[in-house]
């Protein structure tokens, strides 16, 4: 079969810039971009240059953009009009890119065993702490995490996940003495979002933000360099109030919305304290909904969206009163000796019920990600998953507008969502739907980057703007508070009158019956 390749061809000593050429090969059973590569140089005499070693993804010295992502030449097999780019570095020719400063930066930070004492540091790692390091030490050095990193096209302040991996790898060694968490401190250690974007390009899936910049700052805290003065403003108002916000008006809302909506659930039920238990139909499942601090002090509108969706379906919910932050505030940015006792107020308040639903993509990937690592596993299930299968569209309204949507990163990349909002958005009469230029790309609200690092959250913020307006949209659809938050933020910045609305706003408009 015949297929055409784009390929990026640059020579910095001959070419002003970058051009593409484009080339037919007969692609045969399973060829990979590799081999319709060395194809390419074989019939056209192309003289494309590229680096290549071991041809079985474990050298990691192919690594190039294959339609924008970054792969393993010799792992991801070639299809019609793929365009292949080098990664996001300076190029020496074509697709080889010039890794010195990569390597000289390694030597600047010491990233090698800084030894000890062999008199009070022990001779070899134990096999628990061998376990919990195995897959840092899986790194085949492609650089892919560090071409793929939204926010190192922001700042030069942030040293980067590959650095970063390799600064935890050593600060989890017991054989390594150097001062770990102090230099990730000074290259930029908060500035990660947590937005999983290197887990997700790394050919061994190695955890990067989770199992090792999550875990840095968690040692940085331990060792009194970190966090950030907002982060730890935060886990004393999580410590005094259970939530990491306060509400809007000096809290006028007294409780916040998850009292009223409690309040709501235990009048229905004839019960005072009716949200706490379950529900009294033993046919139907027993449903709760896991509010999150956004929901209940910054945009309890959402809430009352769900309730309005759920009523219009004739699923009942229940809303516990004694529900506190999942947590994931102080995870991410390593504040995590207050965790268990999170965890276990929660367990204890969801354990009776059979489906926990939420709304925000931070609190749902905390509860299905990091409370099994505390011996919590609670059904969790993501609105757009619990909605899609199950929504009336003979009683909707059409809704003439223009939309697109905005991947949450712990929705897209945290849980695995991306298909169901879009197929909700489909069974919404009326509207037209499109696609931004990266939906899945950070928007710099999270990791406590907003907190922490609100300048950078607001160059990331742009960009996703940016990207928003090119679509001509009259709204922005996202399933995640703090995303909504951020982006109507960076919208009213830029001047733009593009509305921001959650998925469940937008079924609550399509189900009005006024």
């Amino acid at each position: 079969m015949m297929i055409e390749v784009k390929i990026s061809r640059y020579d910095p000593g001959k070419d002003e810039k970058p051009h593409l050429e484009t080339y037919q090969i007969d692609k045969k059973e399973k060829m990979k971009v590799l081999d319709a590569l060395n194809s390419i140089n074989e019939e056209y005499n192309a003289q494309i240059s590229y680096r290549c070693s071991c041809r079985a993804g474990q050298c990691g010295s192919c690594a190039v953009k294959v339609n924008g992502e970054t792969v393993l030449a010799c792992k991801v097999e070639i299809e019609n009009g793929d365009l292949i780019e080098p990664l996001d570095f300076d190029v020496i020719k074509d697709l080889v890119v010039d890794r010195i400063p990569v390597d000289s930066r390694v030597k600047e930070l010491n990233l090698f065993i800084d030894d000890c004492n062999v008199y009070t540091c022990p001779a070899v790692i134990n096999p628990e702490e061998l376990e919990n390091s195995r897959k840092l030490r899986s790194c085949i050095e492609c650089l892919s995490c560090l071409s793929s990193c939204p926010v190192i096209a922001e700042t030069k302040e942030f040293a980067g996940p590959y650095f970063m991996r390799y600064l935890s790898k050593f600060a989890l060694d017991p054989r390594d003495c150097g001062d770990r968490a102090r230099t990730g401190f000074d290259e930029g250690l908060y500035c990660c979002t947590s937005c999983g974007r290197c887990v997700e390009v790394c050919p061994k899936e190695i955890n990067t933000f989770g199992g090792a910049i999550e875990k840095l700052r968690e040692i940085s805290c331990q060792e009194g360099i970190g966090p950030l003065p907002p982060h730890k403003t935060v886990k004393k108002l999580i410590k005094e109030t259970g939530r990491s916000v306060e509400p809007l008006g000096g809290g006028e809302m007294g409780d916040g919305l998850i009292k009223f909506l409690g309040e709501q659930a235990d009048e229905k039920e004839g019960d005072e304290k009716g949200s706490e238990h379950v529900k009294p139909d033993e046919k139907k499942p027993k449903i709760a909904f896991f509010t999150g601090c956004m929901i209940d002090y910054r945009l309890p509108d959402v809430g009352l969206a769900l309730m309005d969706v759920l009523k219009e379906h004739g699923i009942d919910v229940m809303v516990p009163t004694d529900q506190v932050c999942c947590g994931s505030p102080m995870i991410r940015t390593g504040q995590t000796d207050i965790i268990e006792e999170l965890v276990r107020k929660n367990e204890e308040v969801f354990k009776d019920y059979d489906i926990i639903l939420t709304v925000c993509a931070g609190c749902g990937a905390t509860l299905k990600n990091d409370y099994p690592q505390y011996g919590v596993n609670l059904n969790v299930v993501e609105i757009s998953e619990f909605l899609a299968d199950k929504l009336n569209t003979e009683d909707m309204e059409p809704l003439n507008m223009r939309v697109t949507y905005h991947d949450p990163c712990h929705l897209a990349r945290g849980q695995g969502i991306r298909e169901t909002p879009r197929e909700i958005l489909g069974k919404i009469k009326g509207l037209e739907f499109v696609e931004m230029e990266e939906p899945n790309r950070c928007c710099g609200s999270g990791g406590g980057v907003r907190a922490g690092k609100p300048e950078l959250a607001a160059k990331m913020g742009k960009r996703k703007v940016d990207m928003i307006k090119k679509t001509d949209a009259d709204a922005v659809i996202t399933i995640c508070p703090f995303c909504e938050y951020h982006i109507r933020d960076s919208l009213v910045k830029e001047g733009s009158d593009v509305e921001v609305l959650n998925i469940l706003r937008l079924l609550q408009m399509a189900y009005r019956k006024d």
